[in-house]
């Protein structure tokens, strides 16, 4: 009889895939000992796998290159990496050895990129482009950035006023694009994105602010819908109409050059995935050629804004099981040593699903349990997997520790959970492992930063550590105000 964990995976799921297989009971994942890490950092613990995210993106660019040699595409593909979905270093590292570009969405984004310039990690040509709604600094940083010489800093117009305020803070003439504002699905409670301009309204826009403006040039239209790149009715639908918005822009603005897809390409959530990307990216840069071919306009340049894609598939998150709780004669409640809602704060707040799977004890045999947090919040849980609408797992024992997985989380999970900062019951931010292959290929680990600690906390919340020192700095103060 078949009751063993590898056993249910090998019946529901094709195993070992790509990036997952078992070596001597103990889970791999793209070759890295999980058992090894864990037995060297421990855990909870959170880690980056770098290569990931240069495969990624050569992936992307090898899938764009063959559909443009296909159909005799005359145009350029520039892949950009879109650095809300992870701001670190590490990651922009990373990215930018593949000779990319860079999405930006709000003022310190741009001190980044500055930083990453001064330190000759992104080129001088490199496109800048900066979505977002753009408050008096981002103004002031974008206008900085181009008054130094980043002539591809091209601003994205999110509304009517900023290219007004650009112009006021910009030296000399500059590059613009313009954001469509898409129509979203009608599951959504609201029917027109409120990022971008109206599709009705661009033609207008650029007539009355741009046409005769000497100090601006119009390059690219921004498209991106809320729910990404898929392959469904929707999906060409509004691809269309942005397309339709092209080519008569096209028509009676010379300079415009570029079509930004914008982001969307799902990332792997489950054994199970199955998406064709290769056939869609394929069909889109048919449809951009044959719609330009009736219109009787030459082809954009595509560009799109990967961010979960990009960095998603790197990250990876273990736990420890601490205890098991039986609740009533149908629930377990199998308790991780850390809170999802503070390390995978979308599973908590729009109840997405990522890949998980014991790193230990696979010929072992299974039960059903659902997975709790360490907060006292009655959210703090993870309840399903959405490939088995349950979770199965080895089955606890108070001696044999069991450790769980959770696979393609790189992207927002850091940003949203506050990273570094306060996190909801004063759990602490687990430690944050690098892990990289030299030169030969061997996998390689560091330390990027240690678990926080409580005089972190107490830091940020204002208790001293030395109340002695507040005391004699307190009586130094009003001393110095009597006087």
């Amino acid at each position: 009889m078949n009751t063993k964990y590898i056993d249910l995976i090998n019946q529901t799921f094709d195993f070992p895939q790509e990036e997952f297989h078992l070596e001597d009971n103990q889970l791999r994942f793209h070759d890295i000992d999980l058992n090894t890490l864990i037995e060297t950092y421990g855990a909870p613990l959170k880690f980056t796998y770098l290569p990931q995210i240069s495969n990624n993106i050569n992936r992307a660019k090898h899938w764009f290159q063959k559909a443009m040699v296909k159909h005799n595409y005359q145009g350029n593909y520039q892949y950009c990496y879109c650095t809300k979905s992870s701001h670190f270093k590490h990651v922009l590292n990373e990215a930018l050895k593949n000779d990319i570009h860079i999405e930006t969405s709000s003022a310190f984004d741009i001190n980044i990129i500055e930083n990453l310039k001064e330190e000759g990690k992104l080129k001088n040509n490199a496109f800048v482009l900066c979505n977002g709604f753009k408050r008096a600094q981002y103004i002031t940083n974008i206008a900085r950035l181009i008054n130094n010489g980043h002539l591809n800093c091209i601003p994205i117009i999110d509304n009517y006023e900023e290219i007004d305020l650009l112009s006021q803070e910009v030296n000399g003439k500059f590059n613009i694009g313009i954001r469509i504002a898409s129509e979203e699905e009608p599951k959504f409670e609201f029917y027109t994105s409120r990022l971008g301009i109206g599709y009705q309204n661009i033609v207008p826009f650029y007539k009355n602010q741009i046409e005769n403006n000497e100090k601006v040039a119009l390059k690219m239209l921004h498209f991106f819908i809320n729910t990404g790149i898929d392959d469904n009715a929707y999906y060409w639908n509004e691809l269309t109409k942005c397309l339709k918005v092209y080519t008569n822009l096209k028509k009676i603005c010379p300079s415009l050059n570029s079509l930004n897809i914008g982001g969307g390409f799902p990332i792997k959530n489950s054994l199970a995935f199955d998406f064709d990307y290769e056939n869609i990216v394929d069909e889109i840069v048919n449809q951009i050629k044959l719609t330009c071919a009736e219109e009787g306009v030459d082809v954009p340049n595509i560009f799109t804004e990967f961010g979960s894609f990009t960095v998603g598939e790197s990250g990876g998150a273990i736990y420890e099981v601490l205890y098991q709780k039986q609740q009533n004669d149908r629930e377990k409640w199998n308790m991780i040593n850390s809170s999802f809602i503070t390390t995978l704060p979308d599973t908590w707040a729009i109840n997405k699903r990522f890949i998980m799977l014991p790193i230990n004890r696979w010929k072992d045999t299974y039960e059903r349990v659902l997975l709790g947090g360490l907060t006292c919040d009655s959210d703090d849980y993870y309840n399903s997997e959405q490939h088995m609408n349950a979770i199965y797992l080895p089955k606890y024992h108070k001696d044999k520790p069991l450790y769980i997985g959770f696979f393609n989380v790189g992207a927002y999970q850091e940003s949203i959970g506050g990273y570094g900062g306060l996190q909801h019951c004063l759990i602490p931010t687990p430690k944050h492992i690098l892990i990289d292959k030299d030169a030969h290929g061997n996998i390689t680990t560091q330390l990027f930063r240690a678990q926080q600690k409580s005089e972190d906390l107490l830091e940020i919340l204002g208790y001293d550590k030395k109340p002695e020192s507040r005391t004699k700095q307190n009586v130094n103060t009003e001393l110095q105000l009597a006087d």
